[in-house]
């Protein structure tokens, strides 16, 4: 691997130059957590412009990009939001062009930051990965993307943009008797994509989706179609009740002190007398026990795999090892698709 040492968090405890907050929520929350465990503290907070109107985010009046250029020279501003909108990120690279844009690397869940602290700790794990990657554009997605955890800097992500289309014509050949378990359904846009490359054909769908008014809107999208089965429920290693977090919408997750009840179940139990040919795992954070509750079903058939490897900083070594410890046949390819920071980024198993 080609690992640069080049850490964000130790460029920005050295730095003298004041530091801007793009973005206010959870992300922010992180930056400014770390922020202050090295000992810096931001000088403000920015949000593009139509949606500036007044507000406040942790102490500080939310302010346009342009009350900082009219009061300090050489602002480094350190954007906190997740985005895949092209014009979004359009907008961003054309800040780049004028000031110092960094995208600090903070985990959408768990604790850990991947800084080279945490690079020295898991090499041979990271090394291992990368070796058995099937092909050099997902090696080199590896590099890039580990580079861009540690430096923040947008431009290694941006070189390994790769469009979903791709895989569906390259890797995972989707056909018209596909039995396809979406879990993390949202309101049907897998499954909208599934029947894109299958022109509408297919055996049967399973759709997990664990957000009640998320639900609502997939049962509306998709509901009426024939031998599909929708499930208000979430993806665990389990059959049993846990709670849920609906606080962040899309991102909402199964947490333990989560405020909503929530049913769970297994992979193996879902298809025990069905035979699996595509596993879609998008589910916040819970895709190790996911596939904790679907070694059965995975050695049994083998199906293509389709699962995000970006909600937790470990991700992107554990979920691999954990396939090609489950079914060591697997081919694994690691694509990052248009978003900033690196969400969207999946691997996919043939």
């Amino acid at each position: 691997m080609n690992i640069v040492n080049d850490e964000i968090w130790t460029f920005l405890a050295k730095t003298d130059k004041p530091l801007i907050i793009y973005g206010m929520g959870n992300g922010a929350d992180k930056i400014i957590d770390v922020l202050k465990q090295i000992g810096k503290v931001p000088y403000g907070v920015m949000a593009s412009d139509d949606f500036v109107r007044g507000q406040t985010f942790h102490g500080y009046t939310v302010r346009k990009l342009s009350y900082f250029e009219e009061r300090i020279k050489e602002p480094i501003i350190l954007v906190s939001f997740g985005s895949q909108r092209q014009d979004v990120m359009n907008h961003i690279m054309n800040i780049s062009k004028r000031h110092t844009v960094f995208a600090p690397d903070v985990p959408v869940y768990g604790d850990n930051i991947f800084n080279m602290e945490f690079f020295n700790a898991h090499k041979k794990e990271l090394e291992t990965v990368y070796n058995f990657l099937a092909d050099n554009k997902s090696k080199h997605t590896f590099e890039n993307v580990i580079n861009f955890k540690l430096s923040g800097k947008i431009e290694y992500l941006t070189e390994v943009f790769s469009d979903k289309a791709d895989v569906f014509e390259n890797i995972i050949t989707l056909g018209e008797s596909e039995s396809c378990l979406d879990a993390g359904a949202y309101t049907g846009d897998t499954v909208m994509e599934i029947l894109s490359y299958t022109k509408g054909k297919y055996k049967h769908i399973t759709a997990l989706e664990p957000d009640k008014k998320t639900f609502e809107k997939l049962k509306k999208n998709i509901g009426g179609m024939p031998d599909v089965r929708l499930f208000q429920m979430g993806i665990w290693n389990d059959d049993c009740d846990l709670s849920f977090n609906n606080s962040l919408g899309r991102g909402s997750s199964i947490k333990k002190d989560g405020e909503q009840p929530l049913s769970v179940t297994k992979i193996d139990t879902l298809f025990k007398r069905q035979v699996l040919s595509y596993l879609k795992l998008d589910v916040e954070g819970s895709e190790r026990m996911a596939l904790l509750g679907g070694v059965n079903v995975i050695k049994r058939d083998k199906p293509k795999i389709n699962m995000a490897v970006y909600h937790r900083s470990e991700d992107i070594y554990t979920l691999p090892l954990l396939i090609k410890k489950i079914e060591p046949r697997y081919n694994i390819y690691l694509r990052q698709h248009p978003h900033i920071p690196a969400w969207d980024l999946n691997i996919y198993c043939v």
